[in-house]
């Protein structure tokens, strides 16, 4: 019995600092509620529902509404349609049509002095330069004709042109006529360059799409690719013009798009001055080749 007595005292001592330290232990939410149990985590203040709102845009009055710019007009349009499609009241929505009809308006009233001014300042239309009239358009053609052929001609003993071809490649039966026509026409040598049989050829001219046709500058480096694929020959042409201007140093490759005889005139990028930092008026040099020792 004593022995029995002795055995659950030792028992009690022993568990009874732990007891004790559960008791006194803050109780966790496993042993309040079980180890399965779970509850949605409470919503942050980012969290929150918020208001969707719409504030009603000012709209101020037709004599001030008129001096504001055009960003600041859209902004307001904007605001005003959001609104509008928000409360969806007859008022909104007509208020919104009233800024948009505001600026229509104004746009109208812009295109109709902008006729002036082209009237006033015929430099600055385009018309002036590039008629609409069939009769006069085909006059101007002409003209950009000859003045092309006359400066390729004069470039026949310093450039040449080179077409780049396979065998199997059917376009370039019927790109090599009309690659033969520029010969005929601008008394240029022509080549016919065969990669099948001369593949370190494509390679050395960068040549992976039959057919290229390229000019190519006699005694030096310089080339330029004008073709990659069939080609018409009015194209063909003022492609092989512009590149040669370019190449001969006559144009910048801001000017690429100046077609023959514009030079100087409404669609030359550069007859008012320069337009990108690497021009040399820019740095105080003349218009003149880049590509050229500057002194």
């Amino acid at each position: 019995m004593k022995r029995l007595f002795s055995m659950g005292a030792v028992l009690l001592m022993s568990a009874g600092p732990a007891c004790a330290q559960a008791t006194s232990a803050p109780a966790t939410d496993h042993a309040a509620r079980g180890y399965w149990w779970y509850e949605t985590p409470k919503s942050g203040p980012a969290e929150e529902a918020q208001d969707d709102a719409v504030p009603k845009p000012l709209i101020p009055p037709m004599v001030e509404l008129a001096k504001w710019s055009p960003p600041r007009i859209a902004k307001l349009i904007v605001e005003q349609r959001d609104y509008a499609a928000t409360v969806l009241t007859i008022d909104a929505v007509a208020d919104f049509w009233r800024l948009q009809d505001f600026a229509r308006r104004k746009a109208r009233a812009f295109a109709g002095v902008t006729q002036l001014a082209m009237l006033t300042h015929p430099q600055l239309n385009a018309r002036a330069a590039n008629p609409m009239v069939g009769e006069a358009r085909d006059a101007l053609g002409a003209k950009k004709d000859q003045v092309r052929r006359q400066y390729l001609r004069s470039k026949a003993g310093e450039f040449a042109l080179v077409m780049f071809a396979r065998e199997s490649c059917g376009y370039c039966k019927v790109q090599w006529p009309i690659v033969q026509r520029f010969q005929d026409d601008m008394g240029w040598q022509v080549s016919l360059m065969d990669l099948d049989r001369r593949p370190e050829m494509g390679q050395r001219f960068g040549v992976e799409v039959t057919p290229t046709t390229m000019v190519i500058r006699r005694g030096s480096p310089q080339r330029m690719v004008i073709a990659a694929g069939v080609e018409t020959y009015p194209n063909l042409a003022q492609m092989a013009y512009q590149a040669v201007r370019l190449l001969s140093g006559d144009i910048r490759p801001e000017q690429w798009l100046t077609g023959a005889g514009e030079e100087d005139g409404f669609f030359d990028a550069l007859a008012n001055g320069p337009v990108s930092s690497t021009d040399p008026r820019v740095i105080g040099g003349d218009l003149i080749d880049a590509r050229e020792p500057r002194p």
